[in-house]
């Protein structure tokens, strides 16, 4: 976000990936889920009681009183599907009523029949730390009872815009891995991020930053420069700003808050009206941290509070982006589905006549409009097609 303020383009920020395969939530005092592996789709079942409310523990829901939702609407692909689907699905029947657990925010993802088809020495070969895992955190063991799942937030395709050499539009500020936007399109796949590391690293950077420095006839820099001069000052003065607020709230209260705003209104599905309210209360939320937040201790040492701080900034800044990002593009694709844009059967509907571009966003300063610039994709080995997972 600090190199996307000195002049480096930011690329799909409303692109977001939720994953299907968390713990759920079972207090405010959680600062987030703890994720699961998705490899347990490939043998556990996914459902939901057939009627709302059903308050009986899973293993005593007889399989006639069950709905294997993800097998009854994808029957080609069932628990194997998309991130993005299965995210969406669990949230709607959650949301519709059929939710399970104490707060009505889980789905089950159920063992039973892969023990019996495989046996449990197969499935702890398979899974054992996964389910070691959620034991200790629940107090329930799956291989006896079926495990409760709900999707939470995982990564972003978005990032800094990067030309084939890597290289963002700041000159020599070359962006690697997932920091960049180039590889991930509208949906993260599950190797993305290995994809993505090696091959930066090991294909694409060695040769396009050797070939720059090489190129360049570059000054010596030392801390003598104006330049650093000019960054030091500026990081020192926003440091004394935020410690010379001395309001009431802390960090942790205020970016709680945020999240919930990001979560209600930006997270598995976004429609207009919530996304223009959310950009309203980021502005606010904004506003009381520069006029209410509390750091303790001193800025010339080591200050975990005043760094906490000092990201929340930033991320009440990047927030008002992500969400500016998704109003613009009407049309569902990937990791940012429109609810105005959705077919009869809730499946995501693109828009490849009006939004098949990446949309690059050059800073203007706080609060500023930023300036869109667009970048048209060009599909000719694989041409576009719309996927269907019935």
């Amino acid at each position: 976000w600090r190199c996307h303020k000195r002049g480096a383009f930011f690329a799909n920020p409303c692109y977001t990936q939720i994953h299907p395969t968390c713990i759920p939530v079972s207090g405010d005092y959680q600062s987030k889920l703890t994720l699961m592996s998705e490899s347990l789709r490939n043998d556990g079942r996914v459902w939901v009681p057939q009627s709302p409310d059903d308050n009986r523990r899973g293993n005593e829901i007889p399989d006639s009183e069950r709905d294997y939702y993800l097998e009854r609407r994808y029957p080609a692909f069932g628990n194997l599907v998309p991130r993005d689907v299965a995210s969406r699905a669990a949230k709607e029947r959650c949301d519709a009523g059929y939710g399970v657990g104490s707060s009505g925010q889980a789905v089950f993802l159920d063992f039973r029949d892969a023990i019996a088809r495989d046996g449990r020495h197969a499935i702890e070969a398979k899974y054992g730390n996964l389910f070691h895992m959620y034991h200790k955190i629940t107090g329930e063991d799956p291989y006896q009872v079926p495990m409760r799942i709900y999707p939470a937030v995982h990564y972003t395709m978005g990032g800094l815009w990067v030309d084939y050499h890597l290289q963002s539009t700041i000159p020599g500020l070359f962006v690697l891995g997932e920091a960049n936007f180039s590889d991930h399109g509208a949906n993260r796949l599950g190797a993305s991020a290995l994809m993505q590391g090696l091959a930066d690293g090991y294909f694409v950077a060695p040769y396009t930053t050797g070939h720059y420095l090489g190129s360049q006839n570059l000054p010596s820099v030392s801390t003598d420069d104006e330049a650093f001069a000019e960054a030091m000052a500026n990081a020192q003065d926003r440091n004394a700003k935020i410690l010379g607020v001395q309001g009431t709230r802390s960090s942790d209260s205020i970016h709680r808050e945020l999240g919930h705003i990001l979560w209600d209104y930006c997270g598995m599905s976004r429609e207009r009206q919530g996304l223009e309210t959310a950009m309203g209360k980021i502005r606010d939320l904004r506003d009381e941290f520069w006029s209410s937040i509390k750091v303790i201790g001193q800025g010339e040492q080591l200050n975990q509070n005043l760094e906490h701080a000092g990201r929340l900034a930033d991320f009440l800044e990047f927030g008002e982006l992500m969400v500016r990002d998704a109003l613009v593009r009407e049309e569902s694709c990937g990791g940012h589905f429109r609810e105005e844009h959705q077919s009869p059967e809730n499946e995501a509907m693109r828009d490849d006549e009006n939004f098949c571009h990446v949309t690059a966003w050059e800073f203007t300063g706080v609060g500023n409009e930023p300036v869109e610039h667009r970048e048209q994709l060009e599909f000719v080995e694989v041409p576009l097609a719309t996927r269907s997972y019935k």
